[in-house]
This record gives structure tokens, C-alpha cells and sequence, in this order.
């Protein structure tokens, strides 16, 4: 969610329930990088009181060390390394996921980044580039260099957000490593998050697009696993968030058809739950200022407020991710433990 998990949006998604801790969005790193400093504010202003991990993507070892060196002087939970982003613009350039391809080259950063980081080193990947040919080798490298916590998207990079999720790729890795495993790969609700645990036995669950749907989803998820009752979301509940939204994350100087052009990403997303047939979505995507969006938002979420928005994305309502986009980007994500 690289353009999304900013400061904004982690304490409009802290007013419907935090996750237990935040990535950030990544921190690129290069020859001439230097911290962004919108991404530095979502560490040093954070106000939702959960920890916070930097994540980086990059693979100049020297570039790397050099930037978890300069993370760790500020409040973060830890330093987390990005080999997971599936967008090709990303991969081509051999980091993201692209460092799958060269398991030499991850031995090189893991071990170069273990010996920086003084606190806790994390990991993001796939389960593989096109294939899981050195799934097995990576594995026993986030163990060979002592990798504080290992994040797997059930999927390879060329797989993107497409097909199925393996889930038994996440439980090997679960069964292989020494450290905790969070399993990615459409957590969806509660229901999902709770299943994917038990058919893992990960130690908990990152959640990325699902959040922007559905900021309750943590809430939700806590409730679930606690054997209590989960918090049931109505559309008119939908409308209040897209105005919170609204409020949070556009900046009124900025003409009106920027801040609607803005929301329109998050609501890609949100419009999945809406209703069955996409109308939402449809005429959201056809809006052309901020005051038409918001009176199609009134038509669809405020003729029935009490009913219940859908706890997963409706079938065939396709939103349209950042990462799939033209100039894609893969997305920070959102993570909550059980």
C-alpha cells in the first residue's frame, strides 16, 4: 500500500481499531536516498500507540546498512527488508521481489543488515519469483541470519495478486524457520484471518487492501479470536469513515478534482463491499468533483445506513490496487498478531 499506509491513514484506521503494529510504507534505497520525510513523520508523529517498523526496499548493501543505521535513530519497532513487492516496475530494477531470483544476493544483504541492525530485524517475501525453486534456500537463510520475524505472501511474484494463495508454502515456512511467521495473502475478515491461522499455524496475520475496505477488520479480527462478537459494519458506518477519510487524508489546498481523484483509490476498495452488482463502484469511477462523489457515496450508503455492509469482498467486484496499475506499486502493509 505503498501511497496509502502514511500518517493520515494510520490514525484514520486507529479511530475503527489499530492493528497490533505498523509497517510503513517502504523507504527506497539507493546510491543518492536519503529517509522521505512524509514516511519519517508516520514513525516520529505517530499517535495511535502501536509500535512501528520501517520497512526498506533496496538491494545496495551499503545503501541498506546505511539506511537501517539512520532508522534506527528514530522510535521504531524494528527494521523490515521488502522482497515480496510483485509490481514489475519494482522487480525489474532487482529489489522487491526481484530479489528472489538471486538467493547469493539476499545471503549478502540478510547478513550484511543482521550485523547492523541492533534491534529487530524483519523480513517480507513471496514464496518464490515464477517458480518456488529457492523457496527451501531463503528459508534457511532468514534462519542462518537470525531473522527476528518473517512475513509470507502466499504467492510468487509473477502470481501478483491473481491467483490462488498457497497456504501450505506459508505453513513450511512456519515449520522450517525459528522465528514467528505472519501469513499474507488475502485476509479478507475475521473468518479468513482465523482460518489461515489454523491451516498454517502462523503466529498471526498481515493485512493490507482488506484495511482500506474494511478498517475494522482488526477490531474484528481480535473479537473473532477471543471467541467474542464481531463488531457488525452498516453502510451508514461506511459513510462516516469515507468522510473521516475525506477529512484525513486530502488536502483542501489542492484542486477538487486532485482530493477526488484521491479518494477514489481508497474507495476502489471500500466499493467492494457496497452492493453485488458494482453499481457503487460503476458510478464512483465516473465522478468528476468532490461534490458528486459524495452524493453518489449518499445514494448508495444513506438510503439504508443499518444495513450491513459485506463482510467480504462481493464476487466479481473488482477493485483496481495501485500495484496493477500502469505505474504500479507494491503496497507497506498493515499487520495484525493473534
Amino acid at each position: 500500500m505503498q501511497d496509502v499506509t502514511d500518517l493520515a491513514f494510520m490514525r484514520v484506521i486507529a479511530h475503527y481499531g489499530s492493528p497490533d503494529y505498523f509497517f510503513t510504507e517502504y523507504f527506497r534505497v539507493h546510491a543518492a536516498s536519503r529517509l522521505e520525510r512524509h514516511i519519517v513523520r508516520s514513525i516520529t508523529e505517530n499517535p495511535t500507540g502501536r509500535a512501528v517498523f520501517a520497512q526498506m526496499i533496496g538491494e545496495s548493501v551499503p545503501d541498506l546498512t546505511r539506511t537501517a543505521r539512520d532508522l534506527e535513530r528514530l522510535p521504531v519497532a524494528g527494521v523490515d527488508l521488502n522482497m515480496g513487492c510483485p509490481a514489475p516496475k519494482i522487480y525489474k530494477k532487482n529489489v522487491g521481489g526481484g530479489l528472489l531470483r538471486d538467493p547469493g544476493k539476499i545471503n549478502e544483504i540478510l547478513e550484511a543488515l543482521r550485523a547492523t541492525v541492533t534491534g529487530l530485524f524483519t523480513v517480507k517475501t513471496r514464496i518464490g519469483f515464477d517458480s518456488t525453486d529457492h523457496y527451501e534456500r531463503v528459508l534457511d537463510l532468514v534462519n542462518l541470519h537470525n531473522v527476528d520475524l518473517l512475513s509470507v505472501h502466499g504467492r510468487t511474484v509473477k502470481e501478483m495478486y491473481r491467483s490462488a494463495v498457497h497456504y501450505d508454502e506459508i505453513a513450511r515456512a512456519v515449520t522450517a524457520v525459528r522465528c514467528p511467521v505472519l501469513a499474507n495473502g488475502n485476509v479478507t475478515s475475521a473468518a479468513a484471518a482465523e482460518r489461515i491461522i489454523r491451516e498454517t499455524g502462523a503466529a498471526g496475520v498481515m493485512v493490507g487492501r482488506s484495511a482500506i475496505r474494511n478498517p475494522w477488520i482488526f477490531r474484528q479480527i481480535r473479537e473473532r479470536l477471543s471467541g467474542g462478537t464481531e463488531y457488525r459494519v452498516t453502510l451508514g458506518d461506511v459513510r462516516e469513515y469515507i468522510a473521516r477519510l475525506a477529512a484525513g487524508v486530502t488536502n483542501p489546498s489542492v484542486p477538487d478534482r486532485v482530493r477526488c481523484n484521491k479518494l477514489k483509490k481508497y474507495l476502489n476498495f471500500i466499493g467492494q463491499g457496497v452492493d453485488a452488482e458494482g453499481r457503487f463502484l460503476h458510478e464512483m469511477r465516473r465522478a468528476q468533483n468532490e461534490s458528486g462523489l459524495f452524493g453518489i457515496c449518499d445514494r448508495h450508503l444513506l438510503a439504508d445506513p443499518s444495513a450491513s455492509f459485506a463482510t467480504e469482498p462481493h464476487a466479481g467486484v473488482i477493485a483496481r490496487p495501485n500495484c496493477e496499475t500502469p505505474e504500479p506499486r507494491e503496497c507497506s502493509l498493515d499487520s495484525v498478531t493473534s
